[in-house]
């Protein structure tokens, strides 16, 4: 058995999923930069505030000695819109990448395939007409 999971471990499947997962965490950290550093503040231009920052109060609090509120009930809006932007971004880019792999996995495929069984076949059977 540890034979087989060593086997199914260096494949190159399981590899390539962790190198993945290690470029996509980095490229998220990216990504999150971005949102919160370029798209964030020009759509918080719209609203005059930090688009992070926008809510929907349910209950109002009171002030705190700390300059917080304590006691709001608010539905953090701002927030969640900046999040799914960036899952987008991710999500998109992850899309491309996989997409143009899976289109060099194709070319690299039909170029060491060569002619098919069938074809091979028909060439044999047309020269031994002649």
């Amino acid at each position: 058995m540890l034979k087989e999971f060593k086997e199914f471990a260096l494949k190159g499947n399981l590899v390539d999923i962790a190198v993945a997962f290690v470029m996509g965490a980095a490229f998220k950290d990216v990504v999150t930069s971005f949102t919160g550093g370029i798209v964030s503040p020009l759509i918080g231009l719209i609203y005059n505030s930090n688009f992070k920052d926008l809510k929907y109060i349910i209950k109002e609090g009171s002030p705190n000695s700390s300059g917080g509120v304590e006691g709001e009930v608010a539905i953090m809006w701002g927030e969640f819109l900046t999040y799914t932007i960036d899952f987008i971004i991710v999500a998109f880019v992850m899309f491309l990448v996989i997409k143009s792999i899976n289109r060099l996995k194709t070319k690299e495929e039909d170029a060491i395939s060569g002619p098919s069984d069938n074809e091979l076949l028909s060439e044999i059977r047309d020269l031994l007409k002649k």
